[in-house]
């Protein structure tokens, strides 16, 4: 498979003509993954644009890449978000990592009720950002088309607020149903979003709230995965139901 490099650009160009790749990237191709003239690459600008073409200058500042095919992959009919509690140390970093690598198109951070980590005024734009950027290199390895959208953190109210407009799993290890027998309603178009609590779980009033406001309380098996691990394996039991799998 050939390498994959990302842009912050839209991707305008079409077969026949140039890419430069500058900055990070060209230093990335050129010093860190050494591709050479000739060699064929692809590039994508997370927003659906998919080229393919051959790498014709590579310098530490410059990878110039001619584009021999075209493709502007459609954003799925229907998201998978992850509502990610946030959680100590880098536990919500690796469920935004994986989940990406998995394929889910918007993450949310979620400040509950039991989070040990606490985004202030000051941590909120710097944690956005650390998330981006983690899904960033997440959707760059995985060689997605389309990068996921991070948003900025919300509280129980607003996640509560948004109940009525996606179809929200939260998840949860006492609830009746388990997440591989929910069936989605293949009339019902609604974005669906699966909301993970941080370490110790979802506080018990904020799962009546939660439930009180439409969402639906499911659990993936027998087990009590951590907060880091519980997101993306929801993720691949929806991408099955779902059909992207």
């Amino acid at each position: 498979m050939p390498l994959h490099f990302v842009v912050d650009e839209p991707l305008d160009a079409d077969t026949g003509q140039t890419v430069t790749l500058t900055g990070a990237e060209a230093h990335h191709a050129a010093t860190v993954r050494r591709v050479r003239v000739g060699e064929t690459v692809t590039l994508g600008d997370g927003a659906g644009v998919w080229l393919e073409g051959a790498c014709e200058l590579v310098a530490a500042r410059e990878v110039l890449v001619r584009v021999t095919n075209r493709e502007e992959v459609p954003r799925p009919s229907v998201r998978i978000e992850l509502v990610q509690a946030l959680a100590k140390g880098d536990r919500d970093e690796l469920a935004v990592q994986a989940s990406t690598e998995l394929g889910v198109d918007v993450i949310t951070p979620w400040q509950a009720a039991r989070s040990v980590s606490r985004w202030d005024a000051d941590k909120r734009e710097k944690g956005v950002t650390r998330w981006r950027q983690i899904a960033r290199e997440a959707g760059k390895q995985a060689h997605r088309a389309w990068l996921p959208e991070v948003g900025g953190p919300l509280t129980t109210a607003q996640l509560c607020e948004r109940a009525a407009a996606t179809r929200m799993l939260v998840l949860e290890p006492t609830a009746a149903l388990r997440l591989s027998e929910w069936m989605p309603d293949p009339t019902d178009c609604r974005d669906i979003a699966i909301v993970v609590g941080p370490e110790g779980g979802i506080d018990a009033g904020e799962l009546t709230s939660l439930e009180a406001a439409g969402a639906t309380l499911v659990r993936l098996g027998e087990h009590v995965l951590r907060t880091s691990t519980a997101g993306p394996a929801a993720i691949a039991v929806l991408s099955s139901t779902l059909g992207r799998w």
